[in-house]
């Protein structure tokens, strides 16, 4: 009898490909036949397929169908209890509903399972009153209420961000018999720690050891990874080192929060020891502790110490197959080999090998971050086709690529389509989004995919909030990132360093500082330190308004705070001093040498142009001999600064009075200070053309300009805003003055050679970037053609 109910089984899955009536009555029938033989399972997938197919309108015929004549076959708890699973595990709550209210009707209690299941259906779709009213009629009518039931509803209610009622649930649990359990205290705290709240997570913890329950590896994890994002990894290690109090022994996911703490504090050396530590105690290491050590190496450590990560996990026989492979794709994306991290990865699904979604992701986040997310979607495609299910950081690294192009209308219907088709599109994917956005300045469409996100029922969490903070404060609607603040307060979300230092950097770019020290002063009695980027941005603040003595107090409480000024700190310091003397400047300069910070190349861009402002050019060649001299390489920015002072020479250098005697000297020093700029590797660019044509339109040689403007268009150069606007504000000119005289003549000739030089030297350069580009183009065509011929 088993083997032709296991056939019947089988055809009730082959058979239902139409909705006719006819079919749907034989899978009634199919199904009742199952529940008969205690194959309720395989009876439940029936129904399953039957409600998918024929949708929520029909789905009450075929309720009424199954109830028809069902006591033939089964009891009403049976068939009740199925179709109410089925309606629950196709997401229609309303007829899971009507099910248990026929239940009730009929005198049968529900299970206590099927219960649990509408009640996390009902939180996930935020129907709060069935929510309660279901939970009273468990607690009068039965089925009692259990630990799972309890964990249920706090688990949904904190993740809805309703905290309060999550610890009135906790603590109102024995009262109904249920003692709270590891699961209901780990989703109070992982709430409290998603929302910043790390000292009420702590105490959650205090409270549940007093109650008899011994925290997990989950409970430590998720506590060690939110104080590490708030910064203070010491107190992380102090908790880690406190597990073993418990007789826990941290496991891999333990160790990942910490590791990855220390690799975002930048303290490599830390997450070395940890590593080896953890080797020591055998815990072994997987796919995401690679990532972790990978990443730290390849942004702050040495390249040496990333080969030695490589090759031990290469070799380590710790980990399982599919955990290999893994770690051997991100190697290839490590290492900036990413078209053969892409041929690996297809080899390994020729070969059959064991795969996780984490290999592809590698792959797919490598790509975006180069620029090519052409690529990162082909990866996407195949891991579809291989039947792996898209990830969140798959979807996060898809849309990031396309952020970082600009590509947001693309990156919007990506992730429209992701939610179409049901794949996991959590807050950090909108986050993304939001960013880029922002990026564009397209503030508008930022806005409105906040929105979204609460339609969507998507609640944004501290790093949402503050991104969004982020964005408006640097587009200077400070009222709105004020507001956004405030709400982000009021839903029990705890701001961060980054959220303060966004609004305040705002009100520093708009000019009201007084509010900025408000705010830092807030930031500290929060209990919140700022930073070093937070003094900076009030320095420079306070610097642009010419309030230097207080830019120098802020300073000095720097100091008093320990807090240690860095290289932006005295850069700000040095731009600011050098608008009044710049004795100033060279006083600033040896307390950063004091202070055991050395010059970059910024340092000697402000002092060169300090120089320069002031007409001692000699003064700025001998500083960008020094910058060479101590092997710092100047940039474009220190070329075009210099042109820019070459060509201060005309207004301040040639004069009626003196143009016979000094324009020689003048027009000898200009050439032989471009020419060694140049002989350094410098390579104008827009902004270099830019300055030359403003000092066109300066000194009134509008026909000059005219005629430029035109070779760059005739020879395909692409100009910005700026270059047109210089081009408008010449015009307006030429239109009311049009004489030229003697010196204007000769003025001409000592920017015509600038223009000319450079001119020349930017064709030059573009020329060979096309030809390099052009080589590159036919080696690779050239290569896949042999490939191509190349057997096996």
């Amino acid at each position: 009898m088993s083997g032709n109910l296991h056939r019947l089984y089988n055809t009730a899955r082959l058979a239902f490909q139409g909705d006719s009536q006819g079919t749907i009555e034989s899978c009634c029938v199919a199904a009742h036949l199952l529940a008969a033989e205690n194959l309720r399972l395989s009876a439940q997938d029936v129904i399953c397929w039957v409600i998918m197919r024929i949708g929520p309108r029909r789905s009450r015929e075929f309720l009424a169908l199954m109830w028809r004549n069902h006591s033939v076959y089964e009891s009403d708890f049976s068939v009740l209890d199925s179709l109410m699973r089925g309606f629950v595990n196709t997401g229609m709550f309303s007829l899971a509903l009507d099910v248990l209210s026929r239940m009730r009707e009929v005198g049968v209690k529900p299970s206590v399972s099927a219960t649990n299941m509408l009640l996390k259906l009902l939180l996930r779709v935020g129907d709060y009153g069935s929510v309660w009213k279901l939970f009273r009629d468990m607690v009068y009518k039965g089925p009692r209420p259990s630990n799972v039931t309890f964990s249920v509803m706090i688990h949904g209610f904190c993740r809805d961000g309703c905290l309060e009622v999550g610890e009135n649930l906790l603590h109102i649990m024995c009262k109904f018999r249920c003692q709270p359990d590891i699961y209901a205290h780990n989703c109070l705290i992982n709430a409290y720690c998603f929302r910043g709240r790390t000292q009420d997570a702590l105490s959650s913890v205090y409270l549940m050891i007093e109650k008899g329950c011994t925290p997990s590896c989950s409970t430590f994890s998720t506590l060690i990874n939110a104080i590490c994002k708030e910064g203070n990894v010491l107190e992380a290690r102090k908790l880690f080192d406190g597990i073993h109090e418990f007789g826990i022994s941290p496991n891999t996911i333990v160790y990942n929060a910490l590791l990855d703490g220390y690799v975002k504090a930048r303290e490599i050396g830390q997450a070395t020891m940890l590593f080896d530590e953890m080797k020591m105690k055998c815990v072994a290491p997987d796919a995401v502790t690679f990532n972790i050590l990978a990443g730290g190496h390849y942004k702050y450590g040495r390249e040496e110490d990333l080969d030695k990560l490589l090759m031990e996990f290469s070799v380590s026989h710790l980990l399982p197959d599919y955990s290999l492979v893994d770690i051997s794709v991100a190697r290839f994306c490590w290492a900036g080999r990413l078209d053969e991290a892409m041929i690996f990865l297809e080899e390994m699904l020729d070969k059959g090998m064991p795969l996780s979604v984490i290999a592809f992701n590698s792959v797919i986040a490598a790509y975006g971050k180069a620029g090519r997310e052409d690529k990162a979607f082909e990866v996407y495609r195949i891991m579809v086709k291989f039947g792996f299910t898209p990830s969140s950081s798959t979807i996060s690294s898809l849309l990031m690529g396309l952020s970082n192009k600009g590509r947001l209308q693309d990156a919007r219907e990506c992730m429209d389509y992701m939610i179409q088709k049901g794949f996991r599109v959590n807050k950090s994917a909108f986050t993304v989004l939001l960013d880029g956005y922002f990026a564009i300045g397209d503030i508008d469409g930022a806005q409105s995919l906040w929105k979204e996100m609460e339609w969507r029922g998507v609640l944004p969490d501290v790093v949402a909030f503050s991104a969004f903070i982020n964005g408006l404060s640097k587009a200077g609607l400070l009222k709105e990132a004020y507001g956004v603040f405030t709400e982000m307060s009021r839903r029990g979300l705890v701001p961060n360093n980054f959220t303060y230092n966004s609004l305040i950097g705002g009100l520093c770019n708009c000019g009201d500082l007084d509010e900025a020290r408000k705010l830092e002063k807030k930031m500290r009695q929060s209990g919140l330190v700022p930073d070093n980027y937070t003094m900076n941005m009030i320095i420079n603040g306070l610097c642009k308004m010419g309030n230097l003595s207080s830019a120098i107090r802020i300073f000095k409480e720097m100091l008093q705070t320990g807090l240690t000024p860095d290289i932006v700190t005295y850069n700000t310091l040095i731009k600011g001093s050098q608008s009044f003397d710049l004795v100033s400047g060279d006083e600033f300069v040896k307390m950063m040498y004091a202070g055991g910070c050395n010059p970059d190349v910024t340092t000697y861009n402000i002092r060169i142009h300090g120089f320069c402002s002031a007409q001692k050019i000699n003064r700025a060649v001998r500083m960008l001999d020094e910058l060479i001299s101590f092997g710092i390489s100047p940039n474009t920015v220190t070329y075009n600064i210099m042109m820019n002072g070459v060509c201060g020479c005309i207004s301040f250098g040639i004069t009626p009075n003196t143009l016979m005697y000094n324009y020689g000297d003048i027009l000898a020093r200009a050439k032989t200070l471009t020419a060694k700029l140049l002989k350094m590797g410098f390579v104008p660019n827009i902004v270099t053309i830019n300055l030359l044509l403003s000092q066109f339109c300066k000194e009134g040689l509008f026909q000059e300009i005219f005629r430029w403007y035109r070779k760059l268009y005739e020879d395909g150069f692409e100009v910005d805003d700026i270059t047109n606007k210089i081009m408008r504000r010449a015009y307006l000119k030429w239109l009311g003055e049009n004489k030229i005289s003697r010196e204007m003549r000769e003025k001409s000739r000592f920017l015509g050679f600038l223009m000319h030089f450079n001119y020349d030297h930017l064709q030059r350069d573009r020329c060979c970037s096309v030809l390099l580009t052009s080589y590159s183009n036919l080696v690779g065509d050239g290569q896949r053609e042999l490939s191509s011929l190349t057997p096996g």
